[in-house]
C-alpha cells in the first residue's frame, strides 16, 4: 500500500488511527490493532511475504530473550550467530541469489567452462533490507547489553512492522522507541500531531509535486541511451539527482509525521544533504539512520579509526562497499559503494589547511558533482548503461543543435529549480511553522492538490531496495 493512494489516506489511516486512540485504555489491544494494520499494509502488495516478516519477528524475539538469560559471552554469541544467519540468510536469498547466479554464469561464459547455473526468478519482498537491519540491530544491542528484550511478542511485532517506516525507513533501533513502547501515550499529543501533519504534507508535496514532476520531465531521456547527447545526459542526471532526493526525503518526512500521529518519535533521516560542503558531511546528512547503522555495527567493530589512518581508510572502503551492496544486487551498486568509499578516503587525505580554506559554496558544488556521478551508477540498470550515460555527459555522443530550446524546457528548468530548493530551503523538521488559520488553509490546499494528482501508481524509489 502506498502513502500516496486513496485507499491509504481515506480509508486505512483513519481506521487504524481511530482504533489506536480508541483503545488507549487497552494497551495489548491497541498494539494488536497496530500490528494487524501494519501486516495488512505490508500484505496489500503480496500477502505471502508477510510470512517472512512474521518469521523474522518471531526468530529475533525468541533469540533476544534467550540471549538476555545467558551470562556467559560464548552462549550469547551462539544466539547472536543464529540471528545473523537467519536474517542475512533470508536477505541473501531473496536479494542476492539471482545476482550471484548471473555473475557466476557470466564468468563461466567468459571462460567457456562449465554448465550455466539456474537463475531463480525471485521477487524481492518490499522493505526486507530495512526490517532485517532493524531486527539485526535489536539482537546485536541485546548481545551488547545495551537494551532489554521487548516485554511481549506483540510489542516487538509492533516495533518491527510499524507501517509508517516499514518499507523504506527511517531505520529505527529498538533503543529509539524502547521507552515509548513501554509507556504508550493514552491521550493524543496535539503539538506532536500538528508537527506530524506538517511533516506529512511537506513529504507528500516533495514526492508528488517535485519528485514525480521532475521524473516525468526527465526520465524519458533515458529510454534510448544511443540517442542521448551532452545536454540531454546532464538534464537526465540533474533530474534523477532531484527526483531521488525528494522521493526518499518525502517518504522519510511522511513516515516521521505518521509516527507522531501515533505518539512515536522516529529519528531524523535527512538534514539537507545537498547543502553539504564535503562528502563526509554529505554522509552525515543523507540517509542518516543507515549511516549511523553502518558506523555503529560495521565501521567501529572493524576498528574505526583507532588503529591508524591506513586501517581507517580500509574500513571506510569496506563499509561503503557493503553499503552499496545493501542498496541493490548489481555491479552498478558495487561500483557506487566503491566510488563513495574512494571519495571518503580521498577527502580524509586532504590537508586540513585546504579543507579550512575552501569556500563553502565551492565545496557544495564539488560535493554535488561527485554525488551526481554516484547517482549515475545508482540509476543505471547495468554497467553498459552507466558507460553510455557517462560517455554522453562527457560529450562522447555529440552535442545537441537545439541548446537554447533544451535550456528553456521543463527537462532543464524543473531539475534546476529543485536543486535551488535543496540548496537554499530550510530543512522541513527545522521549519515547523507557527500554526495560524492561514497556515492551516495553505497546508489543506497543498494536500488537496496532491490528492487530486493520485492519478496513477507512483511507488517510492527506495521500495526497490
Amino acid at each position: 500500500m502506498l502513502f500516496n493512494s486513496y485507499i491509504f489516506l481515506l480509508v486505512f489511516l483513519p481506521v487504524v488511527l481511530s482504533l489506536w486512540w480508541g483503545l488507549a485504555r487497552c494497551p495489548n489491544l491497541r498494539l494488536t490493532s497496530l500490528v494487524v494494520g501494519s501486516y495488512l499494509f505490508y500484505g496489500w502488495w503480496h500477502w505471502e511475504y508477510t510470512l517472512l516478516l512474521l518469521a523474522s519477528t518471531v526468530i529475533d524475539y525468541m533469540l533476544g530473550h534467550l540471549m538476555a538469560k545467558r551470562e556467559r559471552l560464548s552462549d550469547r554469541r551462539i544466539f547472536l550467530a543464529l540471528s545473523l544467519v537467519c536474517n542475512l540468510g533470508m536477505l541473501g536469498y531473496f536479494k542476492y541469489c539471482g545476482f550471484l547466479s548471473e555473475s557466476i554464469n557470466g564468468l563461466l561464459e567468459t571462460l567457456r567452462f562449465g554448465t550455466p547455473l539456474y537463475v531463480p526468478d525471485i521477487l524481492l519482498p518490499a522493505g526486507i533490507s530495512f526490517y532485517t537491519f532493524q531486527t539485526l540491530s535489536y539482537s546485536i544491542d541485546i548481545y551488547r547489553g545495551e537494551i532489554k528484550p521487548a516485554r511481549s511478542l506483540m510489542a516487538f511485532a509492533a516495533y518491527v512492522s510499524m507501517f509508517p517506516q516499514l518499507i523504506a525507513g527511517p531505520i529505527v533501533r529498538y533503543s529509539d522507541v524502547e521507552l515509548q513502547m513501554r509507556n504508550l501515550p493514552s491521550i493524543p499529543d496535539w503539538p506532536g500531531i500538528t508537527k506530524g501533519i506538517w511533516l506529512f504534507v511537506i513529504g507528500m508535496s516533495q514526492k508528488i509535486l517535485i519528485a514525480d514532476t521532475v521524473s516525468h520531465a526527465t526520465s524519458p531521456l533515458l529510454t534510448d541511451m544511443n540517442a542521448l547527447q551532452f545536454f540531454g545526459g546532464w538534464c537526465a542526471l540533474l533530474g534523477y539527482t532531484v527526483q531521488l532526493y525528494f522521493d526518499f526525503a518525502g517518504y522519510s518526512n511522511m513516515a516521521i509525521g505518521l509516527g507522531l500521529f501515533f505518539g512515536f518519535q522516529f529519528p531524523q533521516n535527512f538534514d539537507s544533504p545537498y547543502q553539504s560542503s564535503n562528502i563526509q558531511m554529505f554522509w552525515r546528512r543523507w540517509h542518516m539512520t543507515l549511516s549511523t547503522f553502518l558506523r555503529d555495527y560495521l565501521y567501529i567493530p572493524l576498528g574505526g579509526n583507532r588503529y591508524g589512518k591506513i586501517l581507517a581508510w580500509r574500513n571506510l572502503l569496506v563499509v561503503m562497499l557493503l553499503g552499496g551492496i545493501w542498496h541493490g544486487a548489481g555491479w552498478t551498486f558495487v561500483l557506487w559503494g566503491l566510488l563513495h568509499g574512494c571519495l571518503l578516503v580521498g577527502y580524509a587525505m586532504i590537508p586540513n589547511f585546504i579543507k579550512d580554506h575552501t569556500p563553502r559554496s565551492l565545496g557544495m558544488c564539488l560535493t554535488l558533482i561527485c554525488v551526481m556521478f554516484g547517482w549515475l551508477l545508482f540509476r543505471s540498470a547495468s554497467v553498459a548503461m552507466a558507460y553510455e550515460w557517462s560517455t554522453a555527459i562527457l560529450g562522447g555522443h555529440g552535442f545537441e543543435s537545439n541548446v537554447l530550446a533544451i535550456l528553456t524546457s521543463q527537462m532543464f528548468l524543473f531539475p534546476l529549480a529543485g536543486i535551488l530548493v535543496c540548496w537554499f530551503a530550510p530543512n522541513a523538521e527545522r521549519a515547523t511553522p507557527q500554526w495560524t488559520p492561514a497556515v492551516a488553509v495553505c497546508l489543506a490546499i497543498v494536500l488537496a492538490f496532491c490528492i487530486l494528482r493520485f492519478d496513477a501508481e507512483s511507488p517510492f524509489l527506495y521500495f526497490q531496495f
